[in-house]
Protein backbone atom coordinates (compact mmCIF):
# COMPACT_ATOMS: atom_id res chain seq x y z
CA UNK A 1 0.00 0.00 0.00
CA UNK A 2 1.18 3.52 -0.73
CA UNK A 3 2.47 5.23 2.44
CA UNK A 4 0.01 7.58 4.12
CA UNK A 5 0.66 10.97 2.53
CA UNK A 6 -1.39 12.84 5.08
CA UNK A 7 0.90 11.69 7.85
CA UNK A 8 3.85 12.73 5.72
CA UNK A 9 2.96 16.41 6.07
CA UNK A 10 4.14 16.50 9.67
CA UNK A 11 7.08 18.79 10.28
CA UNK A 12 10.48 17.20 9.79
CA UNK A 13 12.19 16.78 13.17
CA UNK A 14 15.69 18.10 13.63
CA UNK A 15 18.42 15.56 13.01
CA UNK A 16 22.15 15.79 13.51
CA UNK A 17 24.82 14.60 11.13
CA UNK A 18 27.74 12.44 12.16
CA UNK A 19 30.03 15.47 11.76
CA UNK A 20 28.06 17.73 14.06
CA UNK A 21 24.69 19.23 14.93
CA UNK A 22 23.18 20.47 11.69
CA UNK A 23 19.36 20.43 11.68
CA UNK A 24 17.79 18.99 8.55
CA UNK A 25 15.76 22.13 8.05
CA UNK A 26 18.97 24.20 7.82
CA UNK A 27 20.55 22.09 5.11
CA UNK A 28 19.49 23.28 1.63
CA UNK A 29 20.56 20.05 -0.06
CA UNK A 30 18.61 17.92 2.42
CA UNK A 31 15.61 20.23 2.13
CA UNK A 32 15.67 19.94 -1.64
CA UNK A 33 15.70 16.16 -1.43
CA UNK A 34 12.88 16.03 1.13
CA UNK A 35 10.71 18.44 -0.86
CA UNK A 36 11.22 16.49 -4.08
CA UNK A 37 10.43 13.28 -2.23
CA UNK A 38 7.16 14.73 -0.95
CA UNK A 39 6.06 15.98 -4.36
CA UNK A 40 6.79 12.64 -6.00
CA UNK A 41 4.74 10.94 -3.29
CA UNK A 42 1.78 13.27 -3.85
CA UNK A 43 1.89 12.63 -7.60
CA UNK A 44 2.16 8.90 -7.04
CA UNK A 45 -1.12 8.78 -5.15
CA UNK A 46 -2.98 10.66 -7.89
CA UNK A 47 -2.80 7.87 -10.45
CA UNK A 48 -3.92 4.94 -8.33
CA UNK A 49 -7.49 3.73 -8.65
CA UNK A 50 -9.35 5.13 -5.59
CA UNK A 51 -10.15 2.04 -3.53
CA UNK A 52 -11.50 4.00 -0.55
CA UNK A 53 -12.27 7.53 0.65
CA UNK A 54 -8.78 8.33 1.91
CA UNK A 55 -7.45 10.19 -1.14
CA UNK A 56 -10.73 12.02 -1.77
CA UNK A 57 -10.82 13.12 1.88
CA UNK A 58 -7.25 14.33 1.51
CA UNK A 59 -8.26 16.43 -1.50
CA UNK A 60 -11.48 17.81 -0.04
CA UNK A 61 -9.87 18.76 3.27
CA UNK A 62 -7.39 20.98 1.43
CA UNK A 63 -4.43 19.06 2.84
CA UNK A 64 -3.28 17.80 -0.56
CA UNK A 65 -2.91 21.37 -1.85
CA UNK A 66 -1.47 22.55 1.47
CA UNK A 67 1.20 19.85 1.48
CA UNK A 68 2.06 20.37 -2.19
CA UNK A 69 2.46 24.12 -1.84
CA UNK A 70 4.50 23.75 1.35
CA UNK A 71 6.89 21.37 -0.42
CA UNK A 72 7.21 23.74 -3.38
CA UNK A 73 7.89 26.76 -1.17
CA UNK A 74 10.52 24.79 0.72
CA UNK A 75 12.09 23.58 -2.50
CA UNK A 76 12.17 27.03 -4.08
CA UNK A 77 13.78 28.49 -0.96
CA UNK A 78 16.52 25.85 -1.02
CA UNK A 79 17.32 25.93 -4.74
CA UNK A 80 20.16 28.46 -4.63
CA UNK A 81 20.69 28.45 -8.36
CA UNK A 82 19.97 24.76 -8.89
CA UNK A 83 17.72 23.78 -11.76
CA UNK A 84 18.30 26.76 -14.04
CA UNK A 85 15.87 29.39 -15.27
CA UNK A 86 13.74 26.88 -17.18
CA UNK A 87 13.48 24.74 -14.06
CA UNK A 88 12.30 27.70 -12.00
CA UNK A 89 9.63 28.51 -14.58
CA UNK A 90 8.38 24.94 -14.42
CA UNK A 91 8.36 25.15 -10.64
CA UNK A 92 6.20 28.28 -10.79
CA UNK A 93 3.83 26.53 -13.21
CA UNK A 94 3.63 23.58 -10.84
CA UNK A 95 2.61 25.95 -8.06
CA UNK A 96 -0.18 27.37 -10.25
CA UNK A 97 -1.52 23.87 -10.86
CA UNK A 98 -2.01 23.44 -7.12
CA UNK A 99 -4.04 26.66 -7.25
CA UNK A 100 -6.11 25.08 -10.00
CA UNK A 101 -6.66 21.97 -7.88
CA UNK A 102 -7.81 24.18 -5.02
CA UNK A 103 -10.29 25.94 -7.33
CA UNK A 104 -11.55 22.61 -8.65
CA UNK A 105 -12.10 21.26 -5.14
CA UNK A 106 -14.02 24.35 -4.02
CA UNK A 107 -16.22 24.47 -7.13
CA UNK A 108 -16.81 20.81 -7.97
CA UNK A 109 -14.74 18.34 -6.01
CA UNK A 110 -16.22 19.35 -2.67
CA UNK A 111 -19.50 17.76 -3.76
CA UNK A 112 -17.96 14.51 -4.99
CA UNK A 113 -18.23 11.17 -3.29
CA UNK A 114 -15.93 8.21 -3.82
CA UNK A 115 -18.01 6.88 -6.69
CA UNK A 116 -17.65 10.19 -8.56
CA UNK A 117 -13.86 9.94 -8.30
CA UNK A 118 -13.91 6.31 -9.40
CA UNK A 119 -16.14 7.14 -12.36
CA UNK A 120 -13.79 9.92 -13.46
CA UNK A 121 -10.80 7.59 -13.12
CA UNK A 122 -12.56 5.01 -15.30
CA UNK A 123 -13.58 7.70 -17.79
CA UNK A 124 -9.94 8.52 -18.35
CA UNK A 125 -8.09 5.25 -17.75
CA UNK A 126 -10.81 2.65 -18.43
CA UNK A 127 -11.15 -0.70 -16.65
CA UNK A 128 -8.35 -2.20 -18.74
CA UNK A 129 -5.39 -0.48 -20.34
CA UNK A 130 -6.67 2.54 -22.24
CA UNK A 131 -4.37 2.74 -25.24
CA UNK A 132 -5.11 6.44 -25.79
CA UNK A 133 -3.36 7.33 -22.50
CA UNK A 134 -1.95 4.20 -20.83
CA UNK A 135 -0.15 4.83 -17.50
CA UNK A 136 2.34 2.04 -18.30
CA UNK A 137 5.84 2.82 -19.51
CA UNK A 138 6.37 -0.35 -21.51
CA UNK A 139 3.60 0.63 -23.94
CA UNK A 140 5.75 3.55 -25.10
CA UNK A 141 8.58 3.22 -27.56
CA UNK A 142 8.34 -0.58 -27.83
CA UNK A 143 6.89 -1.92 -31.06
CA UNK A 144 7.74 -5.50 -30.16
CA UNK A 145 7.01 -7.61 -27.11
CA UNK A 146 10.75 -8.17 -26.57
CA UNK A 147 11.23 -4.42 -26.24
CA UNK A 148 8.61 -4.40 -23.51
CA UNK A 149 10.36 -7.23 -21.71
CA UNK A 150 13.71 -5.43 -21.83
CA UNK A 151 12.23 -2.21 -20.43
CA UNK A 152 10.35 -4.07 -17.71
CA UNK A 153 13.52 -5.90 -16.76
CA UNK A 154 15.45 -2.66 -16.49
CA UNK A 155 12.78 -1.14 -14.23
CA UNK A 156 12.81 -4.25 -12.04
CA UNK A 157 16.59 -3.99 -11.84
CA UNK A 158 16.33 -0.50 -10.32
CA UNK A 159 13.85 -1.68 -7.70
CA UNK A 160 15.86 -4.79 -6.85
CA UNK A 161 19.06 -2.78 -6.49
CA UNK A 162 17.50 -0.91 -3.57
CA UNK A 163 15.89 -3.95 -1.97
CA UNK A 164 12.34 -3.00 -2.96
CA UNK A 165 9.54 -5.51 -3.37
CA UNK A 166 6.13 -5.68 -4.97
CA UNK A 167 3.12 -6.07 -2.70
CA UNK A 168 0.59 -8.79 -3.39
CA UNK A 169 -2.55 -7.03 -2.17
CA UNK A 170 -2.91 -4.30 -4.82
CA UNK A 171 -2.86 -5.26 -8.49
CA UNK A 172 -0.62 -2.97 -10.50
CA UNK A 173 2.34 -3.53 -12.77
CA UNK A 174 5.82 -2.37 -11.83
CA UNK A 175 5.89 -0.04 -14.88
CA UNK A 176 2.72 1.79 -13.75
CA UNK A 177 3.26 5.54 -13.41
CA UNK A 178 2.26 5.55 -9.74
CA UNK A 179 4.85 2.89 -8.96
CA UNK A 180 7.64 4.68 -10.81
CA UNK A 181 6.80 8.00 -9.13
CA UNK A 182 6.80 6.32 -5.74
CA UNK A 183 10.22 4.84 -6.50
CA UNK A 184 11.55 8.35 -7.12
CA UNK A 185 9.92 9.44 -3.87
CA UNK A 186 11.89 6.68 -2.16
CA UNK A 187 15.17 7.63 -3.86
CA UNK A 188 14.84 11.32 -3.01
CA UNK A 189 14.12 10.47 0.61
CA UNK A 190 17.04 8.06 0.69
CA UNK A 191 19.19 10.89 -0.68
CA UNK A 192 18.15 13.12 2.22
CA UNK A 193 19.16 10.40 4.68
CA UNK A 194 22.43 9.72 2.90
CA UNK A 195 23.38 13.41 3.05
CA UNK A 196 23.04 13.29 6.83
CA UNK A 197 24.34 9.84 7.72
CA UNK A 198 26.24 8.18 4.88
CA UNK A 199 29.51 8.89 3.18
CA UNK A 200 29.95 10.41 -0.29
CA UNK A 201 30.11 7.02 -2.01
CA UNK A 202 26.66 5.89 -0.84
CA UNK A 203 25.22 9.34 -1.51
CA UNK A 204 26.57 9.32 -5.05
CA UNK A 205 25.01 5.90 -5.67
CA UNK A 206 21.57 7.24 -4.79
CA UNK A 207 21.95 10.47 -6.76
CA UNK A 208 23.19 8.56 -9.80
CA UNK A 209 20.17 6.26 -9.56
CA UNK A 210 17.81 9.26 -9.47
CA UNK A 211 19.44 10.79 -12.52
CA UNK A 212 19.51 7.56 -14.48
CA UNK A 213 15.91 6.64 -13.71
CA UNK A 214 14.64 10.09 -14.70
CA UNK A 215 16.79 10.15 -17.83
CA UNK A 216 16.02 6.63 -19.04
CA UNK A 217 12.46 6.19 -17.81
CA UNK A 218 10.30 8.98 -16.33
CA UNK A 219 11.86 11.71 -18.48
CA UNK A 220 11.32 9.72 -21.66
CA UNK A 221 7.68 8.62 -21.54
CA UNK A 222 5.89 10.89 -19.06
CA UNK A 223 5.96 14.03 -21.25
CA UNK A 224 4.12 12.18 -24.03
CA UNK A 225 1.82 10.43 -21.58
CA UNK A 226 0.91 13.75 -19.93
CA UNK A 227 -0.03 15.23 -23.28
CA UNK A 228 -2.17 12.20 -24.09
CA UNK A 229 -3.81 12.35 -20.66
CA UNK A 230 -4.60 16.05 -21.03
CA UNK A 231 -6.26 15.38 -24.37
CA UNK A 232 -8.18 12.34 -23.08
CA UNK A 233 -9.34 13.94 -19.83
CA UNK A 234 -10.30 17.17 -21.65
CA UNK A 235 -11.53 18.81 -18.44
CA UNK A 236 -11.59 18.49 -14.67
CA UNK A 237 -9.31 16.90 -12.12
CA UNK A 238 -7.22 14.62 -14.34
CA UNK A 239 -6.59 17.35 -16.90
CA UNK A 240 -5.05 19.44 -14.11
CA UNK A 241 -3.09 16.40 -13.00
CA UNK A 242 -1.71 15.94 -16.51
CA UNK A 243 -0.43 19.52 -16.57
CA UNK A 244 0.96 19.26 -13.05
CA UNK A 245 2.81 16.04 -13.84
CA UNK A 246 4.30 17.42 -17.05
CA UNK A 247 5.65 20.57 -15.40
CA UNK A 248 6.97 18.73 -12.35
CA UNK A 249 8.88 16.20 -14.46
CA UNK A 250 10.24 19.03 -16.62
CA UNK A 251 11.47 20.74 -13.47
CA UNK A 252 13.17 17.64 -12.13
CA UNK A 253 14.85 16.94 -15.46
CA UNK A 254 16.36 20.43 -15.32
CA UNK A 255 17.16 20.14 -11.62
CA UNK A 256 19.03 16.85 -12.05
CA UNK A 257 20.79 18.13 -15.15
CA UNK A 258 19.88 15.14 -17.30
CA UNK A 259 18.97 15.04 -20.98
CA UNK A 260 16.42 12.32 -21.69
CA UNK A 261 15.22 11.66 -25.22
CA UNK A 262 11.44 12.05 -24.86
CA UNK A 263 9.17 9.89 -26.98
CA UNK A 264 7.16 11.63 -29.65
CA UNK A 265 3.71 10.67 -30.91
CA UNK A 266 5.31 8.65 -33.71
CA UNK A 267 7.15 6.60 -31.04
CA UNK A 268 3.92 5.44 -29.44
CA UNK A 269 3.52 1.97 -30.85
CA UNK A 270 2.17 -0.54 -28.33
CA UNK A 271 3.76 -3.93 -28.95
CA UNK A 272 1.61 -6.53 -30.67
CA UNK A 273 1.86 -10.21 -29.95
CA UNK A 274 1.47 -12.24 -33.13
CA UNK A 275 -0.29 -15.53 -32.41
CA UNK A 276 0.54 -18.60 -34.52
CA UNK A 277 -2.87 -18.40 -36.14
CA UNK A 278 -2.10 -14.87 -37.30
CA UNK A 279 -4.37 -13.15 -34.77
CA UNK A 280 -2.99 -10.07 -33.05
CA UNK A 281 -3.41 -9.29 -29.37
CA UNK A 282 -2.36 -6.13 -27.58
CA UNK A 283 0.45 -7.15 -25.26
CA UNK A 284 -0.26 -6.50 -21.62
CA UNK A 285 -3.84 -5.35 -22.01
CA UNK A 286 -5.05 -7.89 -19.47
CA UNK A 287 -1.87 -8.17 -17.38
CA UNK A 288 -2.15 -8.01 -13.63
CA UNK A 289 0.89 -7.14 -11.58
CA UNK A 290 1.39 -5.56 -8.21
CA UNK A 291 1.89 -2.08 -6.86
CA UNK A 292 5.34 -1.27 -5.51
CA UNK A 293 5.37 -1.36 -1.72
CA UNK A 294 8.31 0.75 -0.61
CA UNK A 295 10.36 -0.59 2.24
CA UNK A 296 10.31 2.75 4.04
CA UNK A 297 12.05 1.39 7.13
CA UNK A 298 15.19 0.88 5.05
CA UNK A 299 15.95 4.58 5.35
CA UNK A 300 13.87 5.51 8.36
CA UNK A 301 11.34 7.14 6.04
CA UNK A 302 8.35 5.32 7.47
CA UNK A 303 9.07 6.90 10.83
CA UNK A 304 9.29 10.30 9.14
CA UNK A 305 5.99 9.83 7.34
CA UNK A 306 3.99 8.14 10.09
CA UNK A 307 5.30 9.49 13.37
CA UNK A 308 7.76 12.27 12.57
CA UNK A 309 10.52 10.31 14.32
CA UNK A 310 13.85 9.34 12.80
CA UNK A 311 15.61 7.70 15.70
CA UNK A 312 16.65 4.43 14.11
CA UNK A 313 19.47 4.13 11.62
CA UNK A 314 18.61 2.29 8.40
CA UNK A 315 20.25 -0.87 7.25
CA UNK A 316 21.36 -1.10 3.66
CA UNK A 317 19.40 -3.60 1.56
CA UNK A 318 21.24 -6.75 0.69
Amino acid sequence: MVPNVKEGRKATPEKTTSQGAVPLKDSPAVERALSRSKLYLLLSWIYLYPEDDEFLDYLQSGEFVEDGKAALVSLEGALEGHGGEEGRENLQSTFKHFDAIEDWVSSEGVNWNIQDLRDDHRRVFSNVIALDCPPYETLFGNDHVFGQSYTMGDIAGFYNAFGLQLAQDIHERLDHLSVELEFLHFLAYKESYARCHDGPEKLQTVVDAEKKFVKEHIGRWVPLFSGMLKKKADYGFYKIMAELTADWVAFDVAFLGVTPQPYSETDYRPANLIAPEGNQFECGAQDKGNELSLLMNEVGAQAYLDTGKQDESPSEPA
